[in-house]
Order: structure tokens, then C-alpha cells, then sequence
């Protein structure tokens, strides 16, 4: 089963087509597959899909973080976290975004039909299933302390996530992967928990999944110093500092590559409305094509 998984989550394609430096293997491999890739099911695939309508046996309840979840096991063995509320839908959209770009995510679904066995049984609401019975983790990993620091592919992941109003990039939302393929073990750097996301940016915190806050704030304000400037009003602007016009404009430009269906399939994938789906994607292509203009000047109109 480890195999497969391994293979699902696209670590094998790693051994074969990696284009990108050593250093950043870890974090980011090129998508050559990156118009073909299935944003509907994401890294997982169709496979990896949790067993709609079936009974999820409790393990403990994960009350960590904004959102209230599960440790759960399926009818196949398969061991899940589940989570609820306001940041479920949004975190399938991102992950999907992030992988289909490079970056790696573990198998994400949001499961409309599922029972809890054991505790608080019954059926209940939609949530992300989030595989872990497929990797162990090696602990926290911060943007700002990582052996990734100054690179373009480090900036990216920071500027994709800024793109999507991803307004807490803690270090409590990475971890270091430890997956076994082919008799050894190797880690990958995942920015994990993601759902802090499709809302605004805002201090204490931001809102989440809410498309009216996602529409009226932009991505960026402008270019001083050779540094640009974003509309990003988070605890976590210190990350911001160095990244430059050209890191946006080659994460924007991987996102350019992405087609309309692609897009509407990530939104798929996490249940939203048609109406509700096309007015996001509307705001994204428009912060992506700001993004990609990057690269053709130094400085943005204010």
C-alpha cells in the first residue's frame, strides 16, 4: 500500500523528472505535468478517495487549531484527520493550487457523506479528510528558518500563498514529511494547514472562505528598493522582506498555466457553487496576471 501512496502523492515522480536545483527537491520539484494534472482529485488521485457514505471509526478528537476535527480510521484501515467548519472547503482549494505547481501536499478531499463510529456517532457534517497513515512527520518547519531561505522557490510559496489570502503562514501550520519509498526515507517540507485562506488578511487574524472579503482586497500595492510591496495585513509581514518582482512573476507564471477547467475543478473538488466558484477564480486570474506583469517591470503604478 506505502507504494502506492508514494506514488500518489507524486514523490516517485520526483526520482524520475526532477528538473529543479537539489537544494529545493525537498520543497519543490517541477510539474512537468502541470496542464494535465487532475485538480478534481488532487495528489491523491481517485484511488487514495475516501469511501463515501461509509463509518469512520473515532480515534480522539483534534481540538488544535481555529477548527474542531477527528483522528479517525476508515473501513480500509486508512487513518484520517478530519476537519471541520469555515477553513475545510478553502484548504482543498489551496492544496490543490500548491500542488498542481510543484509544491508538495498531502492527499486532500472534502467528504460530503461520511458516520462516526465510536463517539458523537451519527452522521455529520462535510469535511477535509486529510490522509496521515502514509508519512510520519519530523516536527515544525518556519518560512524563515528552513534550508530553503533566499530562494526563489521558498519566495514563491510565500507569494502563491499571499495570492490566495493565506493570512497565517505560523510555523504551526508546516511540517516536515518523513515518507519510506523504495527502502528509504526521505523528507519533504510541507506547508500543511492552509485554510486560513479565500478570505482577507486582517490582524489578530483574517477571515476565511468568504468570497465578498476575497474580492476586495488586492495582491500587489507596489515595487520599492526592488521588493514588492503586497496588500497583505498579517501577523507575518516580516516574511515578506525579500521577495522580489521576478519570484512573483515565475510562481504567477506556473499559475498562469493552469486552464479555466482546471481552476473550476480545484473549486469542485471542495464543494462550492458555481456562482460562488466563478467569482473566485475571476479575482485570482486577475491577482495572477498582476503578478506575471511583474516581470516585465520593476516598479507597479500605486
Amino acid at each position: 500500500m506505502l507504494s502506492v501512496i508514494v506514488t500518489g502523492l507524486a514523490f516517485a515522480k520526483e526520482e524520475k523528472k526532477e528538473k529543479a536545483p537539489a537544494g529545493v527537491a525537498p520543497l519543490w520539484v517541477e510539474p512537468t505535468d502541470l496542464t494535465s494534472r487532475d485538480l478534481f482529485y488532487g495528489v491523491g488521485g481517485k484511488s487514495l478517495a475516501p469511501q463515501l457514505g461509509a463509518s469512520y471509526a473515532y480515534v480522539s478528537a483534534d481540538t488544535t487549531g481555529h477548527s474542531k476535527g477527528y483522528h479517525v480510521v476508515g473501513p480500509d484501515g486508512r487513518k484520517w484527520r478530519i476537519k471541520l467548519g469555515d477553513e475545510a472547503q478553502s484548504e482543498i482549494v489551496v492544496s490543490r493550487l500548491l500542488w498542481a505547481i510543484g509544491y508538495y501536499q498531502p492527499a486532500l478531499y472534502y467528504v460530503e457523506d461520511w458516520k462516526l463510529t465510536g463517539h458523537d456517532a451519527g452522521a455529520v457534517k462535510p469535511g477535509r479528510f486529510r490522509l496521515s497513515s502514509d508519512h510520519a512527520t519530523e516536527g515544525e518547519w518556519a518560512f524563515d528558518k528552513n534550508p530553503f531561505v533566499g530562494t526563489r522557490e521558498l519566495h514563491g510559496l510565500i507569494a502563491a500563498n499571499l495570492l490566495l489570502n493565506n493570512w497565517d503562514l505560523a510555523a504551526s501550520n508546516n511540517r516536515i514529511y518523513r515518507v519510506k519509498a523504495k527502502h528509504e526515507a526521505k523528507l519533504y517540507y510541507v506547508a500543511q494547514d492552509i485554510g486560513g485562506a479565500l478570505g482577507a488578511t486582517g490582524l489578530p487574524i483574517g477571515s476565511r472562505n468568504k468570497i465578498e472579503d476575497f474580492e476586495r482586497q488586492e495582491y500587489v500595492r507596489g515595487v520599492e528598493h526592488g521588493r514588492v510591496k503586497f496588500d497583505y495585513h498579517g501577523r507575518h509581514r516580516g516574511l515578506l522582506e525579500d521577495i522580489t518582482p521576478a519570484d512573483v512573476a515565475w510562481v504567477c507564471g506556473l499559475l498562469a498555466r493552469l486552464s479555466d477547467q482546471q481552476l473550476h475543478d480545484a473549486f469542485r473538488a471542495a464543494d462550492y457553487q458555481p456562482a460562488v466558484a466563478d467569482r473566485y477564480i475571476a479575482k485570482i486570474k486577475e491577482k495572477i496576471a498582476q503578478g506575471v506583469a511583474l516581470n516585465a517591470t520593476s516598479e507597479v503604478p500605486r
